[in-house]
């Protein structure tokens, strides 16, 4: 399973989303820093979820961190969220 179908799944299975987008930007940083070779280095997501009303942006961040879990965080050079209800 690659990275951007594990975060999918992570992200389905914690939120009743509207809307989940997960687009791997890695081959658009090849060669920067975090770079790793693997072409899974860099992500960005797009999630619609009720479970962010009334929530901050680092809130709704921390959401999202905890439900992809440490591993697979600290797998990730960079990650980018557009998170909203």
């Amino acid at each position: 399973m690659s990275r951007a179908d594990e975060i999918q799944s992570k992200l389905e299975a914690a939120f009743e989303a509207s809307q989940i987008e997960v687009r791997n930007d890695s081959g658009r940083h090849a060669g920067h820093s975090g770079d790793d070779g693997s072409g899974e280095s860099h992500f960005h997501v797009v999630l619609r979820a009720p479970e962010f009303a009334g929530q901050s942006r680092i809130a709704r961040h921390r959401a999202v961190h905890s439900a992809l879990g440490p591993e697979l965080v600290s797998a990730i050079h960079a990650l980018s969220l557009d998170l909203d209800t």
